[in-house]
């Protein structure tokens, strides 16, 4: 087989790595790729969100499964347009994507359909938002509609941080069209947890649970990021707790989305908040998550491509899908700045002496033979062991021994 994983980061770094797996994959390309990806595969430099030069070079390839993991080509309609040419497509189609490409869209579904989440307003008009913040109680949660890499979501401890947030998302247009319209929700307490699941619109399979730290300073202090580190399992997710989210929230979720005709088929990503009231949804991701992927995928014992192909051929009740009792500790080494300004184009030195880890590359460039820094989430750290405790000292371990110039890193991952 000859597959395409659309995309760039660490995320996209650990599918390719263990796609590269199984033994049913001959040849793997990657558009447009990072450094660490060139050593696994062939990369293309065509942009993720360019979806006529995705489809063309498809075709032209005679690609036998297109992986799409961002999530703006899967809200852009990637997978419906290599289907519409015949391509085997991994992932939702736009009319499912939209789950996580409008806030005010899952919202609305849960509401609907009953599933727990947080309650919510919709504004259109930042005076209204404004108006209605000031009447309401603190901390409260201020999210962008739409997609905006991670950032769009502001809790606000105060009256002037909400009134602030308001006017950069709706006014300034911090996260671009994606401030259009604000959802306004009531701030839950608890501990957050991922769970990634395998679906193919009728089955769902939840992966191992995961949890990570968005803050980019330790004690989850500073300010939110893609993430600076994850790990798995969640010490708090329990065989009951799972029992309670697969029947009131993964099953009603891919049946509300199949009663919508909008049958979702790829990986869908539920970010859970247990409350002193049950399990809430925060939000849904419609792809793999970006770092839980880097410690989700080295547990999997079963091939990606297998699951991956059940997944599209609609029978993924016909495959077991196997973990390994394990645990996974992933560390993101971040450019000094990130998630604001930041230099790159720095050497990143120590990746030879890394054996016994798992260096997933984020945000990185090859140049003459050398791995220079091009990101703000430059490397994913990833270490397994039989537990978590072992697997936090064996990730800093290999964090001891990689340098680049302003390195910067939370020395608490794991310790939640």
């Amino acid at each position: 087989m000859k597959i395409l994983v659309v995309g760039g980061g660490g995320r996209e770094h650990t599918i390719i790595w263990k796609i590269a797996q199984s033994p049913k994959v001959d040849k793997i390309y990657a558009a447009p790729g990072n450094g660490g990806i060139s050593e696994l595969a062939e990369c293309v430099d065509i942009k993720a969100t360019d979806i006529p030069a995705m489809v063309a070079f498809a075709k032209k390839e005679q690609i036998d499964l297109v992986m799409v993991a961002p999530d703006d080509p899967l809200v852009l309609g990637m997978v419906d347009a290599m289907e519409q040419e015949g391509i085997r497509a991994f992932g939702p189609r736009a009319n499912a994507a939209i789950i996580e490409g409008s806030k005010v869209f899952s919202k609305d579904l849960m509401k609907k359909y009953k599933i727990p989440t947080a309650a919510y307003e919709v504004f259109e008009d930042s005076n209204e938002a404004i108006a209605y913040v000031k009447k309401g109680s603190f901390p409260t949660v201020i999210k962008a509609e739409g997609l905006a890499l991670g950032k769009g979501v502001i809790i606000a401890q105060n009256e002037e941080e909400a009134v602030d947030a308001i006017r950069e998302i709706m006014e300034d247009k911090k996260f671009g069209e994606s401030g259009n319209r604000v959802v306004i929700e009531e701030f839950l307490t608890g501990p957050e947890v991922s769970v990634l699941a395998f679906t193919d619109g009728k089955t769902v399979r939840p992966m191992v649970s995961a949890q990570d730290h968005k803050r980019a300073l330790d004690h989850d202090q500073g300010l939110n990021t893609g993430g600076m580190g994850t790990f798995s399992p969640s010490r708090l997710y329990t065989k009951q707790m799972e029992e309670e989210c697969m029947e009131n929230i993964f099953l009603p979720t891919i049946r509300a989305m199949a009663q919508e005709g909008r049958a979702f088929k790829g990986v869908l990503y539920f970010g859970l908040m247990m409350t002193p009231n049950g399990v809430k949804v925060i939000e849904y991701n419609a792809r793999f998550g970006d770092p839980e992927t880097q410690v989700v995928l080295p547990r999997l014992e079963s091939d990606l491509v297998e699951i991956m192909e059940a997944v599209v051929d609609e029978r993924l009740d016909e495959v077991e899908i196997k973990w390994a009792d394990n645990a996974a500790v992933c560390v993101v080494l971040a450019s000094g700045g990130y998630p604001q300004k930041y230099q790159t184009g720095y050497e990143i030195e120590g990746l030879d002496n890394v054996d016994d880890f798992l260096i997933f590359h984020a945000g990185t460039k090859k140049q003459d033979g050398k791995f220079l820094t091009a990101g703000g989430r430059v490397l994913g750290v990833t270490a397994v062991a039989e537990n978590l405790d072992a697997a936090i000292k064996k990730a800093y371990e290999g964090v001891s021994k990689i340098t680049f110039t302003d390195i910067h890193y939370r020395k608490d991952i794991g310790i939640k």
